[in-house]
């Protein structure tokens, strides 16, 4: 870190209902910049689960229906999974689908407040066919007051 510069970092709980959930964290992490009274600097978000992703999209459903169809494509539910195959939960193609998107995000701070697009929300998805979860996501603030 730079002279001048500190880090807050705390974590936000979220609940999932079941798989395919898309959950908007953008209010929640809002908060988390708030009261970290960094003003300039970025946010940096990783959801702490295998089975989770975090990204952004334009929180309307019909961004949501198609980014779960576009996943679906990619890792679909009827493919054969050697996870499956080892463990035995059936969760293959959740593990799939989130390492394809990601568990981080960093976003930067202007005036103490998220510089996403107007359309740009800040998402959870819920990846696990075994769902209906807590999920955590760690956020680390760094920068200047």
């Amino acid at each position: 870190m730079m002279y001048g510069e500190r880090m807050f970092q705390t974590s936000i709980t979220v609940s999932s209902k079941c798989e395919g959930d898309i959950i908007d964290v953008t209010p929640y992490v809002n908060n988390v910049v708030r009261d970290s009274k960094i003003h300039q600097g970025i946010i940096h978000l990783f959801v702490q689960h295998s089975t989770a992703a975090l990204t952004t999209i334009e929180f309307e459903p019909g961004a949501l229906n198609d980014l779960k169809r576009a996943l679906s494509v990619l890792a679909p539910d009827n493919a054969e999974y050697a996870h499956n195959t080892r463990w035995g939960d059936g969760n293959g193609r959740s593990h799939v689908k989130a390492a394809l998107v990601g568990p981080s995000l960093t976003i930067p701070l202007k005036g103490g407040t998220l510089m996403c697009g107007t359309w740009q929300q800040i998402v959870l998805l819920e990846l696990d066919v075994n769902a209906g979860r807590e999920r955590t996501i760690v956020c680390t603030v760094i920068g200047n007051e």
